[in-house]
């Protein structure tokens, strides 16, 4: 009987054998560095370094005021401006960070859930700048809020509010980017928090469902929207476990889109990106990183993703050196292009252990939708805890195993070293935040300020109506209102999120 390159099943709805008839065999998948740190020049040099090496995506890492919409100069940022990623807090920052980079052909992924909105308006307003229309524009931002009360806790609005803004992006995004990914659904940082395979899978793919339900109650077209949908998985250690989850995943939530929305085949394609297990790396025996990223990229590969990031061998202790950076690339591309895995669609199928994995998680992780829709729905479930608790209580389980030493770490609870010698890191341009600081001065002085004022009160004001913000917020951007005060602007009318904690 002949090879076949293509699984039978591949291309099929639900999708189990992953959701394109060839896979990689027509089309690799997206390779993307995460990178990003100090200031906007200095992340502009790593990415056109990355895209000279041969990365066909790029990821953008922002710092955590970015994040939690704080510009460079607040006093809240002192110390944390450019260490975790990229500081931006104008449009004038995103035009230097894409300097000499063709949007119009380089998708980008960018990393950021509470100013998400503001992100991609700077985005926007930077390309249009250069006369790059916006329909011409390929990517993704996150704009995951549910994860961030889950897993991470960098929100800024209370639930409803946060619910409306990934709404808006949803909707902006059907009519003027529709080649964008609006929303990155992410079960990675749950992962990385310590939940199980299941639990990442049931608690993504339950999240997923309240999103569309936002938008479908907002008038929007499922097949339509649905269709632009992304996932965002942790690839772990468990090699053949990892495999399962990815195509349990796409099962599944197949499934419930034609369920419980009526969408048709295009719409019930679960399309992810991959990131490897920030968590697993270990700061002990830091070349050991380099063996775990490759055979999770392997399980990635397998399992069926369309966008990869491997970590690099150094991100337990610092942000990845150029060297690392690219060690972790090519691993990429040694599976790629030397591996031969990529003649096959689905090259498992058939494993009695993948398919028996397979079940297991698709009903274990079913059961935790079934539970989080008895509490009302993923809203409701995280207001009172539950995917919190269930997430700590199986951290806990698996430092328990490690200290034990049930479970082997390679380094840190067996074959350890006496002798050790610290591997070179990556160190931020300690000036970078008083460079940040200084330009931001410089905007404030030359731009016109009766401009921003009108356009922050305009942004509020549609706050405190139903209008979709993000038409008002690129007006915003194009005036060089900054993230810090438009983000102001909106904590103003939302309030800010204040987590319930009892003792």
């Amino acid at each position: 009987m002949p090879l076949r390159n293509s699984s039978p099943k591949a291309g099929i709805f639900p999708f189990t054998h992953g959701i394109y008839p060839e896979m990689y065999t027509k089309q690799l998948w997206t390779m993307r560095q995460y990178a990003g740190f100090g200031n906007a020049a200095a992340s502009n040099a790593r990415y056109r370094y990355l895209l000279a090496r041969g990365v066909t995506g790029l990821s953008v890492a922002v710092d955590l005021p970015t994040q939690l919409g704080l510009d460079a100069d607040d006093p809240r940022a002192a110390g944390e401006v450019g260490r975790t990623g990229v500081s931006i807090s104008s449009l004038a920052d995103m035009e230097q960070l894409f300097a000499d980079i063709p949007l119009n052909r380089v998708s980008t992924s960018i990393t950021i859930n509470a100013t998400a909105a503001v992100l991609l308006a700077c985005y926007i307003a930077a390309a249009q700048g250069r006369g790059i229309a916006a329909a011409q524009l390929a990517g993704t931002v996150q704009n995951d809020l549910f994860k961030e009360f889950i897993a991470r806790g960098n929100y800024i609005y209370p639930v409803e509010a946060s619910l409306r803004l990934t709404t808006d992006i949803i909707e902006y995004c059907s009519t003027t980017l529709p080649r964008w990914n609006p929303i990155s659904i992410s079960g990675y940082h749950m992962r990385e928090a310590g939940c199980t395979a299941a639990q990442e899978v049931g608690f993504t793919l339950a999240h997923g469902l309240a999103y569309v339900q936002a938008a479908v109650d907002r008038g929007l077209d499922v097949n339509a929207f649905g269709r632009r949908l992304s996932f965002f998985f942790n690839a772990h250690n468990d090699f053949f476990e990892e495999i399962a989850k990815f195509r349990a995943a796409r099962t599944l939530w197949a499934h419930l889109m034609r369920q419980r929305f009526r969408t048709d085949d295009v719409a019930c394609r679960l399309r992810f990106h991959t990131q490897t297990g920030g968590s697993t790396l270990t700061a002990q025996q830091v070349d050991n990183n380099i063996v775990r990223v490759a055979y999770q990229a392997m399980a990635a590969v397998l399992g069926g993703t369309q966008s990869l990031h491997t970590n690099s061998k150094d991100e337990a202790l610092a942000l990845p050196t150029e060297a690392a950076a690219q060690t972790a690339l090519r691993t990429q591309q040694v599976l790629a292009y030397e591996s031969g895995v990529t003649k096959y669609s689905d090259p498992l199928a058939g494993s009695h252990v993948v398919e028996a994995l397979t079940e297991r998680i698709l009903q274990e992780a079913s059961a935790y939708i079934e539970k989080i829709d008895q509490l009302g729905g993923a809203a409701h479930a995280l207001s009172a805890g539950y995917q919190q608790r269930e997430i700590q209580d199986a951290a806990y389980r698996d430092q328990q195993a490690i200290d034990r030493g049930t479970r082997t770490i390679v380094g840190v609870n067996a074959f350890t070293n006496d002798d050790v010698t610290p591997p070179e890191i990556h160190t931020v341009d300690p000036q970078s935040e008083s460079a940040q600081r200084a330009a931001l001065a410089v905007l404030r002085k030359t731009r016109r300020t009766s401009d921003v004022t009108t356009a922050l009160e305009r942004l509020a004001q549609a706050a405190h109506g139903t209008e979709n913000l993000l038409p008002h917020m690129v007006q915003a951007v194009h005036c060089y209102a900054t993230l810090g005060e438009i983000s102001t602007a909106l904590r103003q009318v939302f309030g800010e999120y204040r987590e319930q904690t009892s003792l």
